[in-house]
């Protein structure tokens, strides 16, 4: 009989060694049909089932929404592909050691992928909302729980479709070694969440034209649901822990629970009226599966499961994906820099981040925050960042380049003040002729 301290407990089991902490990165990207630029739907030739039945010849394993038929997905080892609800194809790496070997990682990644584009005419590219294309010019992958999600979330907010089949996001999966270490870390990734959506924005075109934001997948979360997206006060209050959080997740409404294949509506009760309408009976009712799954559905900048999740970035293309991870680690992977940066923001209040949350999606690292604006504070994140990873010093094969050297793009935009968004709204206007389509072709990996 599953209870509320076997979900608390849950969370305990993600406790790292400290001596041992891994990374992981999850990065999406739109694939789009080289002569049409339109999304390739699931059915069609060439199409996303064929391009995942490609990848099992070369050491993929399917993974099936139902009994054998729909493959939706896909394992090698502790790396897995799956399915966005508009096609989108995400790889969730490994947990690996260092910004190298993730680098690597995403590079074998894009050239399978790429090497499969050749031969079935698509492109990839890696963008935070796709520029030109309406949400009626994307097709629904047909998963289980995403008919579920679709229905649910006309009733709760106005924009979770644009989310789900519009936007692409790249992610940073980051260890814990205690339970005060996961509250020291999510604190501060909540303090910085907005400062990586501004350094990292890359949607600002809507169907074709500038929108008015840098980051309009963000906009799109912020309509989306208010049950379970945004940020979470409660993790600044004294006395938060993972009970606190397992609270928090027992009150959001769940999607659903799966037997034998089978999604199962349970969009009317909470994980708690879940957790007592089945706690007088004496059978397996409830399995921790249904409890990991709904952690999954929870959508706040920052999440927690057996790690912590850092949600809030944009998709970005190839040069600037290694430099995600890389400024999370430099700033959470090193007591020093963690200490460093928790003296500048440990006065930021919530009306601070909510301010800051609010206001990035439209003006980017030109926000004024605290009478500066956002650049500033984002080049001295980046330096701190730069700093402990130099101070992690794991090197490359070769020997010759730490972990700070996957920053260098990140670094030159910096520089310029500019984010991804900033240099395309700059050729758009200079070089492009007020077009978007050039992205097809300059943009894509």
């Amino acid at each position: 009989m599953i209870k509320k301290d076997d979900l608390t407990e849950y969370f305990f089991r993600g406790i790292k060694s400290k001596t041992n902490l891994k990374i992981g990165v999850e990065h999406e990207k739109f694939i789009l049909n080289k002569n049409t630029i339109k999304p390739l739907s699931y059915e069609e030739q060439n199409g996303i089932k064929e391009i995942l039945e490609k990848l099992t010849t070369i050491g993929w394993r399917p993974l099936y929404d139902d009994n054998k038929k729909t493959i939706i997905a896909l394992k090698r080892g502790k790396e897995a592909i799956t399915l966005e609800p508009g096609g989108q194809i995400e790889l969730s790496g490994a947990p690996l050691d260092n910004i190298h070997e993730t680098c690597e990682e995403t590079t074998n990644h894009l050239k399978e992928l790429k090497k499969i584009g050749n031969e079935f005419n698509f492109i990839l590219l890696g963008i935070g909302v796709e520029p030109n294309l309406s949400l009626d010019d994307i097709p629904w992958i047909p998963k289980q729980r995403y008919g579920i999600m679709k229905k649910y979330m006309t009733k709760v907010g106005t924009l979770g479709h644009h989310m789900m089949k519009r936007t692409c996001t790249n992610q940073v999966n980051i260890d814990y070694s205690s339970e005060v270490d996961m509250i020291e870390k999510l604190r501060l990734m909540f303090n910085l969440e907005s400062i990586a959506t501004a350094m990292f924005a890359n949607s600002p075109f809507d169907q074709g034209k500038i929108s008015k934001y840098k980051s309009l997948r963000s906009h799109f979360w912020h309509h989306t649901d208010p049950d379970r997206t945004g940020l979470l006060p409660f993790v600044f209050e004294k006395g938060f822990s993972f009970e606190k959080y397992t609270d928090y997740a027992l009150s959001v409404p769940m999607y659903f629970i799966n037997r034998n294949h089978n999604y199962i509506d349970m969009t009317k009760y909470t994980f708690k009226e879940y957790l007592d309408e089945n706690s007088n009976h004496q059978d397996d009712s409830i399995l921790l599966k249904d409890w990991e799954d709904h952690l999954t559905t929870l959508f706040p900048q920052v999440r927690l499961k057996q790690y912590i999740e850092i949600r809030s970035m944009d998709a970005c293309s190839w040069d600037l994906i290694c430099s995600q991870p890389a400024f999370w680690i430099g700033i959470l992977y090193d007591d020093e820099i963690m200490d460093n940066v928790k003296e500048i923001t440990e006065s930021w209040t919530q009306e601070d981040r909510q301010y800051l949350n609010k206001t990035v999606p439209q003006d980017g690292l030109q926000s004024t925050f605290k009478e500066k604006k956002l650049i500033s504070f984002a080049q001295d994140f980046f330096e701190l960042s730069k700093k402990g990873l130099k101070k992690r010093n794991r090197l490359s094969k070769n020997g010759e380049f730490d972990e700070s050297i996957h920053m260098k793009d990140l670094e030159k935009n910096l520089e310029n003040g500019c984010s991804p968004a900033d240099c395309l709204i700059n050729k758009y206007k200079l070089n492009w002729d007020k077009s978007v389509m050039p992205i097809y072709e300059e943009m894509i990996f």
